[in-house]
């Protein structure tokens, strides 16, 4: 009970006030900037979400219903909570929802839910409108612009607005890209009354999976799942050289298996670890940049990465557990590389853990909290004996239910059961929102053929060179990732941009990632780099600073995707077994050399020249030639034996320059 103690006292110590912690994630999410009702407001909102996350459920594991109907009553009940919940301008009222809001969530949900309740007479006449369904169509496309204006920011309206536009002003459009125009009314047939816009696969994916598993995130963090990853991270690595650090990188990627939100992952651990990260010796920007890289892999770690990792199940086609298993060998190397850098750093500063005894220990975590694993472990069982994703997460949620129960610590009360639906129901909200709004944007594809226009371009810009094209590829999902959100940007990269790297032979699944990399990578990438910019702000440093640190420390996960797309072997595709492990030995050789040429320091101070040396030597380990990765680790080999050598012939020196003094 002593570490127990021990521990809290330490959690206590470091974390940052709750209102600041709030204050700070609202500025850089928009989906944080939420209404604080209270009264019979709040009483309506919290049993609208609450609803909303049963339905969500009950459709998961008991019943189901026709996709567009499960579609329509999912995006009815976020976009009428979005109305009541989130402000139009920054001045409004963040207490009370003003009359207009509630007669814009009235409006919202009676033009989404007549679908659901006229869903087959519209399908019985083909999808053919009625005169008056032409008002409704532009009432639910403004309404769901409005909406998602609120919830994910400006661009990606914006960028729906411009789409819809070209859908309409098409005839007059330059080049290639002109297309006869469309009318009002087929543009309002195939936005509002058919599965390619608005109601479109990606909301299908949104009210099904990913729903889901936010509600089973939020269940396991109210059961107290979040606080056990901190501690079991603080017991692991606390006490290690740096230690504060490593517990960033190992309790972010534990609850990366949960939260798929690089902002909400930083504003979650890092208000104990930049604390504690300061408090051994790290410099405030390198702090909320360790934090920064760590919380953005979360959304790259198996088995419930983020929600942008179901829809490129439904996109491809293929099971979501064969995604996750391919995810498995890239997300431990880009934390291997964190790792290093981190270790590295701390070696170099000569900077120390936290004493033991101010930690608790790895037993007395898992005795007392040990059981919420159970969850995880059920949830990855599940989906390994062929369960849907969408069964996965409802035997997950019970799971939580019955585990948690079997110790009083954490144990959920009915106000526990209550909050878990009403903050997984809410934490939906963006991406329901996020999704509808990225309809627009794949429904003009769908009708106008664009993206196979855009993908074309690609491939004649580049001249048929795959490297040329993946750069583009990987400026575009950085750039489109300054304003959108990850599974936004992935939605429009994999509808615009994939095409162009299955047309040069890339694989499929290949093609997919390298687009769901770079959309993540944008959190951690200048000048937006919202990961970055949270962690600056709970660390109390620049920004830009902050930002450029992160982006250096990931410097290997910008190279992962290009070694994936040259070696799908690292996806798990086509394996051979020696190939595969010579393949992931280099890669780790790579990361860990490339830290230390970055750092200047491998068992000693390294010159100039030995780190331009190492640096070649980590990027030929990484190069997809199987015989010039293996030179190049032995090359690695002998190098770092010579840098080992040298530094005990250093200390040697040094202990007989001071016996001699």
């Amino acid at each position: 009970m002593e570490d127990k103690k021990h521990s809290k006292s330490l959690l206590e110590d470091v974390s940052m006030d709750e209102a600041q912690v709030s204050s700070l994630v609202e500025k850089y999410d928009a989906e944080s900037r939420y209404r604080r009702l209270t009264g019979a407001q709040g009483l309506f909102i919290s049993l609208w979400l609450a609803t909303m996350a049963l339905f969500h459920l009950y459709t998961a594991g008991i019943a189901t219903m026709p996709i567009t109907i499960q579609r329509a009553v999912h995006l009815t009940f976020a976009i009428v909570a979005v109305f009541i919940l989130f402000p139009a301008t920054k001045k409004s009222s963040k207490l009370k929802t003003p009359w207009y809001d509630w007669l814009l969530a009235i409006a919202a949900g009676c033009v989404t839910g007549y679908i659901v309740f006229f869903f087959n007479d519209i399908a019985r006449r083909g999808a053919e409108p009625i005169d008056y369904e032409i008002y409704l169509g532009i009432a639910a496309i403004l309404l769901v612009l409005e909406a998602g204006r609120r919830v994910v920011g400006n661009v990606l309206p914006c960028m729906s607005v411009i789409f819809l536009a070209y859908c309409y002003f098409g005839n007059y459009a330059p080049g290639i890209f002109q297309i006869r125009g469309y009318s009002l009314s087929r543009i309002i047939q195939h936005m509002y009354l058919t599965p390619e816009g608005i109601f479109g696969l990606a909301l299908g994916v949104s009210a099904t999976f990913v729903i889901v598993f936010i509600i089973f995130g939020a269940y396991l963090s109210q059961s107290g799942g979040a606080k056990f990853f901190n501690e079991l991270a603080l017991a692991i690595a606390g006490s290690k050289p740096g230690g504060p650090a490593k517990v960033a990188v190992v309790a972010s990627g534990l609850l990366g298996t949960i939260n798929g939100s690089s902002v909400a992952n930083v504003a979650t651990t890092g208000t104990f670890t930049i604390p504690l990260m300061k408090r051994v010796g790290y410099a405030p920007y390198y702090a909320g940049a360790v934090e920064a890289c760590a919380s953005t892999g979360g959304q790259l770690m198996p088995p419930i990465m983020g929600a942008g990792a179901f829809i490129m199940s439904e996109f491809l086609n293929i099971p979501y557990l064969s995604i996750a298993a391919a995810a498995i060998i890239p997300a431990l190397i880009y934390y291997t590389a964190i790792f290093t850098n981190v270790h590295i750093r701390a070696r170099k500063k000569k900077l120390r853990g936290i004493p033991k005894s101010d930690l608790p220990s790895v037993r007395e975590v898992m005795r007392s909290d040990g059981h919420l694993l159970v969850p995880v472990i059920v949830v990855i069982i599940t989906l390994l004996m062929k369960y849907t994703p969408l069964r996965a997460g409802f035997i997950g949620v019970v799971a939580v239910i019955i585990v948690s129960s079997l110790k009083k610590n954490t144990r959920m009360t009915l106000r526990d059961n209550f909050n878990a639906l009403v903050e997984g129901a809410r934490g939906g909200l963006g991406v329901a929102l996020a999704c509808a709004l990225v309809g627009f944007i794949v429904g003009t594809s769908s009708l106008t053929s664009l993206g196979l226009t855009i993908s074309n371009n690609i491939i004649d810009i580049s001249g048929g060179n795959l490297v040329l094209t993946l750069v583009m590829a990987m400026v575009a999902c950085l750039v489109l990732g300054m304003g959108l959100p990850t599974t936004a940007n992935y939605i429009v990269c994999s509808t615009i941009i994939a095409p162009a790297l299955i047309g040069m032979k890339v694989l499929p699944l290949s093609a997919h990632l390298f687009v769901f990399y770079f959309g993540i990578m944008a959190d951690l990438t200048p000048p937006v780099c919202l990961a970055a910019f949270t962690g600056a702000g709970i660390a109390g440093a620049s920004p830009a600073k902050t930002g450029m640190t992160a982006t250096r420390i990931a410097l290997a996960s910008y190279l992962l995707p290009y070694c994936f797309v040259y070696n799908p072997m690292l996806l798990l595709q086509n394996v051979e077994i020696v190939d595969l492990t010579v393949l992931v030995v280099s890669a780790l050789f790579g990361v860990i050399t490339l830290a230390g040429s970055f750092e200047g320091w491998f068992f000693r101070d390294l010159k100039t020249y030995e780190r331009v040396v190492f640096g070649i030597l980590a990027l030929l380990s990484i190069y997809h030639d199987f015989w010039i990765s293996v030179a190049a680790m032995a090359g690695i080999v002998v190098v770092m034996f010579y840098f080992r050598k040298s530094a005990r012939d250093d200390s040697s020196s040094e202990d007989l320059e001071g016996a001699s003094a």
